[in-house]
């Protein structure tokens, strides 16, 4: 290497003076010697003997530096599987004061008269009347069952309880007749639960009515969209219709 010629060098420079200083020391001390021989002038003189400067050895590489050692990484957390939340299908409020337009049908009625204590007995059992007289001439209904209230006071009411058919059955008793549903414009709410708790929705309806300055008929109808003699009472949807004059 470049670098460790130039130390060698300049070692060699430093030892001539001590040389020559140590060779004046040894010749003053010692005793005068016999003159030397004459030596020819082709006969050269050896020089005195100069030991050759040591050249330093390298130094040796330092050791390499081990590779860091890169820290374990801890295994990632296992992660729970994503879970798609189940969101409720979404339910449009139930009409209330919607404006529609009933359709004539041919009904199967029964023309009774009933007490507000035993409003719900006195239905049930005209539509038993009806359905029976219906099964046992072998005709289906074409439609949900319907009161249609045509008068009321304040002990009770007079209806007709109505189920739509498209054959019209023979033998009918006196009570019952053929005839045609309500048509016209009419005002649609709905009510939920018990016919006990109709009250409440009556007098939601009654409030519209005023709030609206709207004018309806002498008349209500009520279609029961859940079955009447198979629905646990607190389970009932009913449509209520009130006819606008």
């Amino acid at each position: 290497m470049i670098r460790s010629r130039l130390l060698g060098l300049a070692a060699s420079a430093a030892l001539l003076p001590a040389v020559a200083l140590s060779l004046n020391v040894a010749l003053a001390q010692s005793p005068p010697a016999t003159p030397p021989a004459a030596t020819t002038p082709d006969t050269p003189v050896p020089a005195p003997a100069v030991p050759a400067p040591s050249v330093p050895a390298a130094p040796a590489p330092a050791p390499a530096a081990p590779a860091p050692v890169a820290p374990a990484t801890p295994p990632a957390a296992a992660q729970a599987p994503a879970v798609t939340p189940v969101v409720p299908p979404v339910q449009a409020a139930d009409p209330f004061g919607d404006e529609i337009t009933l359709t004539a049908k041919p009904v199967l009625t029964f023309n009774g008269k009933a007490n507000w204590d035993s409003a719900f007995e006195t239905l049930m059992d005209s539509f038993k009347q009806l359905t029976a007289l219906l099964d046992k001439q072998g005709i289906k209904s074409s439609g949900n069952s319907m009161i249609v209230y045509t008068s009321t006071d304040d002990t009770g009411f007079t209806y007709l309880a109505e189920i739509p058919v498209d054959q019209e059955p023979k033998s009918l008793p006196k009570t019952m007749s053929m005839a045609k549903s309500p048509d016209g414009k009419a005002l649609k709410f709905v009510h939920r639960g018990s016919y006990d708790n109709m009250d409440n929705t009556y007098e939601a309806i009654t409030n519209h009515l005023d709030d609206k300055k709207l004018e309806a008929k002498d008349t209500f109808i009520e279609e029961y969209i859940t079955d009447p003699l198979k629905t646990a009472e607190d389970k009932l949807v009913i449509n209520v219709y009130v006819p606008l004059k």
